[in-house]
């Protein structure tokens, strides 16, 4: 075998059928096909798979004991492999701690930076603080011009009542004649100042009065030294005749502080301890953990670092001001005896009814309520032996929430109450997550904070030539750090993420993003001879910023690596050396190779479904029509991120795509704005806290709002598709229907796998027993007892039409369909499910294997199993995610048909073949971050087409070439169409 190639013989995992096929090293390999052709299994499941085994081998015996033992992958051998890095959709980073500049290392730097040349400034005053010696004090002074007069005075009192008359005569007998007291100058030895002790006062002793030359520096440093000793590390110099060239006042840094005292007069603080003082503001010594929000010694003591607070909200306690005082607030409502007391006697007090509707009452009577009142109300109640009466102030609603909420000692009682709080951003840091003495250190006027708002982009332009505008002991030390932080920043660019900004939480990013993230972070580190297993890098990204991203990959591939990149992109597979196109079907009629080749090869193969639309032979179609509305659901200044203030209109009953260059605001309009809007109004959902709007017209034209995004379908090996659609109860009917099932008492409960009694005790009916891998993912392996069957031998006894309910879970959908072709209620459930396009997937796939496209089909097709009654809102983001043409023009069916039903759906989209089937296309831009946010264009695609501003219009112009458009097309070359069937 020739070094030249990985080689892969023999390859059975999942449906991979004993395959064959040699992988170009040092190359850029595109692994394409259908939908669960076995293009993952391939390529994750054994390539990557073999090579994360091997390295587990390598490691000593004592390791290996920690991180379990890996199965070998179905397949005969794996030759030609190289150390592999796999570099998936999974978005890891759930912690609320993590954000875009921790997880890419850039905010390790900063910290490090800031830490290093960073200056301290008073938060209180603005001064700048430090420490110094008293050798420094002595440069400073002797710094004023020669022959320049001078007292070096010890602050011994600052700001304090007392006439101190003791304190004089202790002065004295030291030998201290002379004192400043409130600025005016007194001779102990002929008279003794008599203060006011109810008055605060400053008393200076004047240790020396000196004149200015180099001949006084020992006598100077004797007073300084002296000053220090008697004033606890500080002093003051007072220069009664000040030079017109004062060198403090360029000085950037010193410590000591200018302060005038009338017109002839120059004090100057000095402090050897980190502070300033004129401020009380207490600092402590300046390190990179100060600049940690996940340490205590950085981190905000308001938030912990979270950047957020969780506070009662006066939205959530009075949901509906149009109810009576007395029923409307909602956290009240479970003790309406004891709080419907306390509203009557507020009632009372104020002479309202508890019949006025909440809205209809004086402003401050409403306030009253909600906040407490400051004089008192008079309290009374019944009792036994009479009427008992209370004279004291009302607490007020929101401050009986959160005074309970902190002394209760009831998870739920805190639960209750939290359903009335609102994740709010933290008043003490801003959402910075540092505290304040962190927030006040610059870099060239620059605080951290203000870095970690900045976008990817602006952060890059802010640091080139930093080191310019820094002292050469700055520059010295900055030079690598700022070179480090260059190069992240500049390879976070390269993958199109200049958008993000440095203090992004990371649990927000897409699938693509995070892949992207990782994508960059490999780009950084310089590997060799590496070989790189991606899935579907493309995902989330507009065509525009395509290129950007390939340039990246070809360039790991010229450093010397081998990458091997599951996709569906035509550009990517155009710009790659080789293609392995695996099908012909999906499922059980996948796992072959159907062909090989470059991208001129893999379009002349003639039984390859992807060479059918790379070739023009087949494609999605353009609609002969479009849909058309009156009514319209209208967003009212949409503020929230990027957004600009915006209005825009969804129209009701039509498929609408949002569009848009990466972090131009699609997601932002749709979840934040849209869904929780809405999902606040119309579904009463608490939990939610929606984006910054002034309002949502038109909700008369729709019943409810539902979201389809790719979050999980369950996060655990429990559950699957079967379970999720439902169709798992319906077989399990089935199954305690059986004779067998019936003569042993076995009813519907028996044949779950989440319940005691059917299902194997050993892996507690998951199939799969988890190994904890430590510095690596965990690593799922068969239960040894059960063989990954599920359930206990007596379980699997029963059988319907010769197949245990163990070999149901393993069927396919296509399988399944035929199997239980005679149950109408299973046929219709699962043909909805092959209608998305996932007739390959098995019933009893674990959840923590589908991908984020998957999980989202899966949910499609829940909500299409559901009654439909029409007027829906249903909102999905980049559904298209994973899929191959051919399956992405079953989704774009689908998607019309539940638009035919009466129903409004919103699509998230980049993908350009599902765009121009929609009805109504709203492009925002017209770049990303703060450079987006705004409607470059919307209307029917053909009117986006015509739109020069929109970079998604010229795209879709290469689509419509029906449409006669003016102007620049993309640059994406596009082979002549061949007539053919559809």
């Amino acid at each position: 075998m020739s070094k030249d190639f990985i080689e892969v013989r023999g390859a059975e995992e999942h449906n991979l059928k004993d395959l064959d096929v040699r992988i170009p090293r040092e190359s850029f390999t595109v692994v394409t096909g259908l939908s669960g052709s076995g293009k993952s299994s391939l390529a994750f499941d054994t390539v990557y798979a073999e090579g994360q085994r091997r390295y587990i081998e390598s490691l000593s015996a004592y390791a290996r004991n920690f991180l379990g033992q890996m199965d070998k992958p179905q397949v005969e051998a794996v030759e030609g492999l190289s150390p592999a890095i796999s570099i998936d959709q999974k978005n890891g980073a759930n912690n609320p701690r993590s954000t875009v500049g921790t997880v890419t290392e850039l905010h390790d730097y900063l910290r490090l930076l800031y830490a290093r040349v960073g200056t301290q400034y008073d938060p209180i005053t603005g001064e700048e603080v430090g420490e110094q010696s008293a050798q420094d004090m002595v440069r400073q002074i002797l710094s004023l011009p020669e022959g320049t007069r001078a007292k070096i005075a010890a602050p011994v009192v600052r700001d304090q009542k007392g006439a101190f008359e003791d304190l004089f005569d202790e002065l004295v007998a030291d030998g201290y004649a002379r004192v400043e007291v409130d600025g005016e100058s007194y001779d102990l030895t002929v008279e003794r100042p008599e203060l006011d002790k109810n008055y605060d006062h400053t008393i200076d002793v004047v240790v020396d009065r000196v004149k200015i030359s180099p001949e006084a520096r020992s006598r100077i440093t004797d007073s300084v030294e002296t000053a220090l000793e008697e004033a606890d590390g500080v002093l003051k110099l007072i220069v009664p005749d000040p030079p017109a060239d004062v060198p403090f006042a360029s000085n950037t840094r010193s410590t000591g502080s200018l302060a005038g005292d009338g017109d002839d007069r120059l004090v100057v603080e000095f402090s050897e301890e980190l502070g300033n003082p004129n401020s009380d503001f207490h600092f402590s010594e300046v390190e990179t953990r100060s600049f940690s929000f996940n340490s205590p010694h950085g981190a905000c003591p308001e938030c912990e670092g979270l950047g957020q607070t969780k506070e009662v909200s006066e939205d959530l306690i009075v949901q509906d001001p149009s109810k009576p005082l007395k029923h409307v607030f909602e956290p009240w409502s479970y003790n309406r005896t004891y709080y419907r007391r306390q509203i009557d006697n507020v009632a009372d007090h104020f002479g309202v009814s508890v019949n006025t509707p909440f809205e209809d009452l004086p402003e401050e009577v409403r306030d009253a309520f909600l906040f407490g009142t400051d004089e008192d109300v008079v309290f009374q109640w019944s009792t036994k032996n009479g009427v008992r009466r209370k004279e004291q102030p009302f607490e007020g609603v929101v401050e009986n929430l959160e005074r309970r909420h902190v002394e209760t000692d009831s998870d739920r009682t805190r639960e209750h109450i939290e359903e009335f709080m609102a994740v709010t951003t933290c008043p003490e840091c801003d959402g910075t997550r540092l505290k304040e003495q962190s927030r006040h250190v610059l870099v060239d006027g620059t605080s951290i904070t203000e870095i970690n708002r900045m976008s990817i982009g602006d952060a890059l332009e802010h640091f080139e030539g930093l080191e310019e505008n820094l002292t050469d002991r700055e520059r010295t030390i900055a030079e690598e750090i700022c070179k480090e932080i260059r190069a992240r920043l500049g390879f976070m660019e390269e993958v199109g993420l200049d958008y993000l900004t440095l203090d992004r939480e990371a649990a927000t990013l897409s699938g693509g993003e995070s892949q992207r993230i990782r994508l960059a972070t490999q780009v950084g580190s310089g590997l060799v001879g590496v070989l790189y297993v991606l899935d579907e890098p493309s995902i989330g990204l507009h065509q525009r910023d395509n290129d950007r991203l390939l340039n990246t990959l070809c360039g790991l591939r010229d450093l010397g690596n081998t990458l091997v990149v599951v996709e569906h992109d035509e550009e990517t597979m155009r710009r790659a050396d080789e293609i392995i196109d695996m099908g012909p079907g999906p499922g059980s009629r996948g796992g072959e190779v159907v062909a090989q080749g470059d991208f001129d090869d893999i379009v002349a193969a003639d039984a390859s479904v992807t060479a059918d639309y790379l070739s023009g032979r087949k494609e999605i179609p353009v609609p002969e029509e479009r849909r058309t509305s009156d009514a319209a659901l209208t967003v009212r200044g949409a503020r929230q991120h990027n957004l600009k203030d915006l209005d825009v209109s969804i129209p009701v009953g039509q498929f609408t795509a949002i569009t848009g260059v990466s972090g131009s605001g699609k997601s932002t309009l749709m979840h934040d704005i849209l869904y929780k809007g809405l999902a606040r109004t119309m579904n009463d959902n608490t939990s939610v806290d929606p984006g910054d709007h002034d309002a949502i017209e038109g909700t008369e034209h729709i019943e409810t709002v539902r979201l389809i995004d790719q979050s999980p379908i369950g996060r655990t090996p429990r559950s699957n598709p079967a379970t999720y659609t439902g169709v798992f109860d319906y077989v399990r009917e089935l199954f305690a229907e059986t004779k067998l099932a019936k003569q042993r008492g076995y009813d519907k409960g028996r044949f779950s796998f989440n319940v005691k009694g059917g299902r194997c005790e050993a892996c507690g009916g998951q199939g799969d027993v988890k190994i904890e891998m430590n510095f690596l993912s965990d690593v799922y392996v068969p239960c040894e007892e059960c063989g990954g069957a599920r359930y206990n031998d007596e379980t699997l006894d029963v059988t319907y039409k010769g197949k245990t309910i163990a070999d149901v879970l393993d069927m396919e959908v296509e399988e399944a369909l035929e199997f239980f072709e005679a149950n109408s209620q299973l046929r219709r459930r699962l043909q909805l499910l092959k209608d998305v396009g996932l007739d390959y997937m098995t019933l009893g796939q674990p959840s923590t294997t589908l991908s984020g496209g998957e999980a989202q089909r899966i949910k499609l097709a829940e909500e299409l199993g559901k009654k439909q009654t029409g007027d829906t809102l249903y909102l999905l983001d980049e559904p298209t995610t994973g899929l191959h043409k051919e399956d992405e023009r079953k989704l774009i069916d689908v998607l019309q048909r539940l638009t035919d039903n009466g129903n409004t759906v919103v699509v998230v989209e980049h993908e350009l073949d599902l765009v121009k089937n929609a009805d109504n296309v709203l492009d925002l831009g017209p770049e990303g971050g703060e450079n987006g946010g705004e409607v470059v264009a919307s209307g029917t695609p053909e009117e986006v087409a015509r739109t020069e501003e929109s970079h998604t219009g010229r795209y879709l112009r290469d689509l419509l070439p029906a449409v006669d458009i003016e102007g620049p097309r993309s640059d994406r070359r596009k082979p002549a169409k061949v007539t053919g069937d559809d």
